[in-house]
């Protein structure tokens, strides 16, 4: 588990390093260049960077093991805490997109296309590079807070990506009929990025909300945990009546109340079955608890 801690705070501060030295680029050039658009990307990228610093301080609790007084650990801090994060994203996004019209009403905003051009398609190699370790070392892992975290760097990727090419579209605008829109591409780019920035968001704050409350995880988490329960009981004496599954953060609970086909209930098969459950379940959560409850028949 300390392995799993030390782990987790290596990718959170790798991003750290990353979200801090291109949202520095990203607001020298949004000074020289006063561009919506790049301006846009340091503020979002800025409240991601808020929200990383309380997280590491968080990480060591999620580590720590259920007891009487906190049955669910400290999981459920986590999807408070991806509800904040993507709450605060959501409320800058609309602040930069009342900003972005004003601009478009006052008669659109004149930059320097080559540069912008350039500094975004750069921006994009440098965040395809981050995201690819991220993704590397998060192979094995299962977090919301980190799977958030790789979310803001593909939305990175594709906006950075997006923007430079807008940007030598506007370029090749120029000698065209359509000279007279290239003042509202860039605050028009920047209202659609946010439009785009904000479906993600909006999604991970109904799942920690759902997560917060205890709902049951999504229909395909729970079709996903039948198939493996169920495969592992064909070879004994028991049938599965109903399952009760607990998802809140990184943790899930699995209650699974058996049906025995007599009065006797083994032990060791329940103890074999278990594990063998436990086991597979283990290569889709990063933490979980499995649990069988013999019932008897009415």
């Amino acid at each position: 588990m300390n392995n799993k801690l030390r782990f987790e705070k290596r990718i959170i501060q790798i991003s750290m390093a990353g979200s801090t030295l291109f949202m520095i680029a990203e607001g020298i050039m949004a000074y020289i260049t006063r561009s919506s658009s790049i301006l846009m990307d340091c503020i979002f990228d800025t409240a991601d960077l808020i929200m990383i610093g309380p997280f590491l301080l968080l990480i060591p609790l999620l580590y720590k093991p259920v007891t009487e007084k906190r049955p669910y650990g400290f999981s459920q801090v986590e999807s408070l805490f991806v509800i904040i994060k993507c709450s605060i994203l959501l409320g800058v996004t609309a602040q930069l997109v009342f900003y972005s019209v004003q601009i478009i009403i006052k008669g659109g905003n004149h930059v320097n296309a080559g540069i912008v051009a350039a500094f975004e398609m750069s921006l994009s190699m440098g965040c395809i590079v981050i995201y690819a370790i991220l993704k590397h070392y998060n192979k094995s892992f299962s977090s919301p807070s980190i799977k958030a975290d790789l979310y803001m760097w593909k939305i990175d990727i594709i906006s950075s990506l997006g923007v430079g090419l807008a940007f030598i579209a506007q370029i090749m605008l120029k000698e065209t009929n359509l000279n007279w829109f290239i003042p509202y591409i860039d605050p028009s780019i920047a209202i659609i990025m946010a439009i785009g920035f904000t479906i993600e968001p909006f999604k991970m704050i109904v799942e920690g909300i759902k997560s917060l409350v205890l709902f049951a995880p999504k229909m395909e988490i729970m079709d996903h945990i039948r198939v493996v329960v169920n495969k592992h009981f064909e070879d004994y004496p028991y049938t599965v009546s109903f399952l009760d599954v607990i998802q809140t953060g990184r943790k899930a609970w699995v209650e699974i109340y058996i049906k025995s086909e007599s009065d006797i209930v083994k032990i060791s098969q329940l103890k074999k079955a278990h594990d063998e459950i436990k086991k597979e379940l283990r290569e889709s959560f990063d933490q979980i608890y499995v649990e069988l409850i013999p019932e008897s028949f009415e």
